[in-house]
């Protein structure tokens, strides 16, 4: 066993605590790979990592592909395209939740494997999301299977996912030393990720369908709500307890909740008026509450109540030209951390946020309380056009009723051939894929499908700085030989276990480490690991590398692994515990397959054996 040197012990302990501050996410997990970066080139002298090598993330070949493909999917999003499925899909599956289930996986598993996954999924989410409210079908039982199909379908192509393009990064990088690695072709391993898709599909439309949840979520269960609330107008008299006191302080003195979304003063309009607000004689508040709540106001001193009280109707209690919106925080979001006060989101976009849902959980009243994180879901209520500007707001995701826009719909031919074209040249080897598809970037945005600063905004930028902190670290455990330690450790499994469980093995492992931190991480740790130890074992490198790029791009069992999962975990009203009872099984079933897989089209030894002799 390779000795432990200072350097080496010095890495796995940056290794320990970036695991921990990726689990935990005081600090977003971009930040936190930046905060690697630079503790690795600092401490240089015992890390292995020069200035140069640490900030090379940022010009990786990677890095850069990753950045392109999502460029070039915003493109295709600009022209329609997805409405005119969206159109195609509803006229087909009509109520029938089956045939939604079905066009959602069918959809989502082939475009995942051109556009890439994440963009997939981002932009299929308010189609399937209000396939299901206008059917009657609760959204959690499609959101979920539409991240699990992506994922797999992402396995289609070298683009399909960020992880695959950073897994044939590594594993260039390591070929000099093993003459059987190489980077990744553009179909290198279709075959097995079309085994991979099937078998997900299967189950998510059998067995997973009944473990799939039928959450109700917080856009219907508003409009059930509301239809047993009362909408009611109310003048402050001068002899009122609420003049002088705050919103908030107003609504803390009674004993039921009870949502003011309207004051007028002197013939001003306060729509969703802060709870920092004072109340002054003379206002005039429109207030959402129950019968029972409006029996006790009634009790209040000096509140005088305008004539008729009148039932919202559900979705009446909207001004003319309302509508009801749910939105997604992304997991960069300028939002996160902040407070809907405190982020002056209402006064931005004009909108009313009427609640939030986070996990199990959603809020109606207080909610500008909350701080807000990566993945709640805010339901508001707002204008068409407003709406249209959260279409093009990076720090969101409209996850249903988007507004009819503006696309470029004459473009859309020309949108999808430069696509199909990057994807054409890159596989035919006539330029290295990342070239291929910044030659599309460029190309669309001359053609004007995509402009200079909407291609700006379409970049995920925090997954890019997490690429480029965590790419050194890797680099990091390869030089001090911690990569080494680690291969030694694990061949130790062979001593009781057949050599295809070792490969087995590093499945499960990666999909455990993916689970609790991120895709990308886990391909940049375990990669450099599972190729030292192959070697040791005397067994086919690439089948190792092939075991750690599955596992890392099929994370089930928590809505933290992979960032599809963090899209549908506030819309689909989920629960983390959801993740775990619908992707364990697939979990188990997924690491058999891409297991025997792996020895079927690869290989595990120059001359097949089950077996480790020792």
């Amino acid at each position: 066993m390779p000795a432990v040197t200072a350097g080496m012990a010095l890495v796995f302990l940056i290794t320990l605590v970036a695991l921990v501050l990726f689990v935990t996410e005081p600090i977003s997990i971009d930040v936190t790979a930046i905060g690697i970066m630079v503790v690795l080139i600092i401490l240089g002298p015992w890390t292995g990592v020069s200035p140069s090598d640490g900030v090379s993330g940022f010009s990786n070949p990677a890095t850069v592909t990753i950045l392109s493909m999502m460029i070039l999917s915003e493109g295709v999003r600009r022209t329609g395209a997805i409405q005119r499925l969206e159109k195609i899909v509803a006229s087909y599956t009509g109520e029938s939740e089956h045939k939604q289930l079905g066009a959602t996986i069918g959809l989502v598993g082939p475009l995942s494997g051109i556009i890439n996954n994440t963009a997939a999924v981002a932009v299929l989410l308010p189609m399937v999301s209000d396939l299901a409210h206008e059917n009657g079908t609760s959204p959690s039982k499609l959101l979920m299977p539409l991240s699990y199909a992506s994922m797999a379908g992402g396995m289609f192509t070298l683009i399909g996912t960020s992880t695959n393009l950073l897994a044939s990064d590594v594993t260039s990088r390591l070929a000099s030393d093993y003459s059987s690695l190489h980077s990744f072709s553009m179909f290198e391993f279709t075959h097995l990720g079309i085994v991979v898709f099937s078998v997900t599909a299967i189950y998510l439309l059998t067995a997973g369908y009944w473990l799939t949840p039928s959450h109700v979520t917080p856009r219907s269960e508003l409009e059930t709500t509301q239809k047993e609330e009362l909408l009611t107008e109310v003048i402050v008299g001068q002899t009122s307890p609420f003049v002088g006191a705050t919103i908030q302080e107003s609504l803390e003195a009674v004993e039921f909740e009870a949502n003011i979304t309207q004051l007028i003063r002197d013939g001003n309009y306060y729509r969703e008026p802060r709870l920092s607000m004072t109340i002054q004689g003379g206002d005039t508040l429109t207030v959402r509450l129950t019968e029972d709540a409006l029996r006790t106001l009634h009790e209040v001193e000096g509140m005088e109540f305008i004539p008729e009280v009148t039932p919202p109707g559900g979705l009446d209690a909207l001004g003319p030209g309302q509508r009801l919106v749910e939105i997604v925080v992304t997991a960069g979001s300028d939002l996160i951390g902040e407070t809907i006060e405190s982020s002056r989101f209402q006064q931005q976009y004009q909108k009313a946020v009427l609640a939030i849902r986070r996990g199990g959980e959603t809020a109606y009243e207080r909610i500008t309380e909350y701080r807000i994180r990566p993945g709640d879901l805010l339901l508001i209520e707002s204008e068409p056009d407003t709406v249209d500007q959260l279409a093009d707001d990076p720090n969101v995701i409209v996850a249903g009723e988007l507004a009819v826009q503006q696309f470029r719909s004459s473009k859309l031919s020309l949108a999808v051939g430069i696509v199909v074209s990057v994807v054409i040249v890159a596989a035919l080897g006539i330029l290295p894929v990342m070239v291929a598809a910044l030659g599309g970037v460029f190309v669309m945005i001359v053609a004007g499908i995509i402009k200079p600063a909407e291609a700006y905004d379409a970049v995920q930028w925090d997954v890019i700085f997490l690429l480029a902190g965590v790419i050194p670290l890797g680099q990091a455990l390869s030089e001090t030989g911690g990569a080494d330690l680690l291969g030694t450790l694990l061949v130790s499994t062979a001593d009781f276990l057949p050599a295809i469980a070792v490969l087995g093995l590093f499945y499960l492992l990666t999909t455990t480490v993916t689970n609790l931190i991120s895709n990308q991480a886990s391909v940049v740790l375990l990669i450099p690991v599972a190729v030292d130890t192959a070697a040791r074992l005397d067994a086919n490198p690439f089948s190792f590398v092939l075991a750690v790029t599955f596992a890392a791009s099929t994370a089930f069992m928590s809505p933290v692994g992979y960032q599809t999962n963090l899209f549908v975990y506030g819309p689909g009203g989920y629960e983390f515990s959801d993740y775990a009872r619908v992707g364990a099984p697939l979990q188990v079933i997924l690491a058999i397959v891409t297991t025997v897989g792996i020895v079927t089209f690869w290989g595990l030894w120059p001359v097949v054996r089950l077996w480790l002799p020792l």
